[in-house]
């Protein structure tokens, strides 16, 4: 496995990230971490891995967009001095052109998006030992649905930036359109966005994936 004993691990986001984290950081007993994939992850590293001792952070808010992200980045992921460090945003941008079409002030466009996930990576990048960018996405199939093909240019984009920087792209988006090949979205999410826990799980599984785990690893 990638991940070394007593590594912090810092999960950037919006609510896929967040989904009931302690605010604006959750980490530690109880359900600080929250029950998203970052909960998966957690549950799967202790129970697999269990001498290697990886400090779990949650800092996704439910709401994020990628200038929100930005606006804290310093403050809820560089302050706390991560050795990996993973982020996952872009939902809320592209979603607020579509449920929000007369607030344009709440549109970040592909070019800001960029720009936000270009500065995120340069904060971080000469401190850490990774960073992951996981796709934005929408639980959707056919691709020629407006916001699925909107989401599909932001996803470019994290491609785009993690082959310039070096990062480890998990491309959700892929995952789901693979999924919903076999079973329909409204068994993950009613509005296509938010995942029940089988969702969670797929998620951290496909993280899983760009990690070297072993699921045959013994301590």
């Amino acid at each position: 496995m990638i991940f070394e004993r007593y590594d912090r691990i810092v999960f950037a986001g919006d609510s896929v990230t967040d989904m009931g984290s302690q605010q604006p950081v959750g980490e530690g007993l109880f359900e600080n971490v929250g029950r998203s994939y970052v909960r998966v992850l957690e549950n799967m590293f202790a129970s697999y891995y269990p001498e290697v001792f990886l400090r779990i952070t949650n800092a996704g808010i439910s709401g994020n967009t990628s200038r929100d992200l930005l606006e804290r980045f310093d403050q809820d992921v560089v302050s706390l001095n991560p050795d990996w460090v993973s982020i996952c945003i872009g939902i809320n941008d592209v979603w607020r052109q579509f449920d929000s079409p007369a607030i344009l002030d709440s549109h970040v466009l592909p070019k800001e998006y960029e720009s936000n996930l270009t500065k995120m990576i340069e904060k971080v990048k000469d401190n850490v030992k990774g960073i992951f960018i996981l796709s934005p996405y929408m639980i959707e199939p056919l691709r020629e649905d407006k916001m699925r093909a909107r989401m599909d240019e932001y996803v470019e984009i994290c491609r785009k930036l993690s082959n310039e920087y070096g990062c480890i792209f998990v491309d959700f988006q892929k995952m789901y359109e693979d999924y919903c090949q076999i079973r329909h979205s409204a068994y993950i999410a009613w509005d296509r966005i938010h995942p029940n826990q089988i969702g969670a799980t797929l998620m951290a599984k496909e993280f899983l994936k760009y990690c070297d785990f072993d699921y045959h690893h013994e301590k």
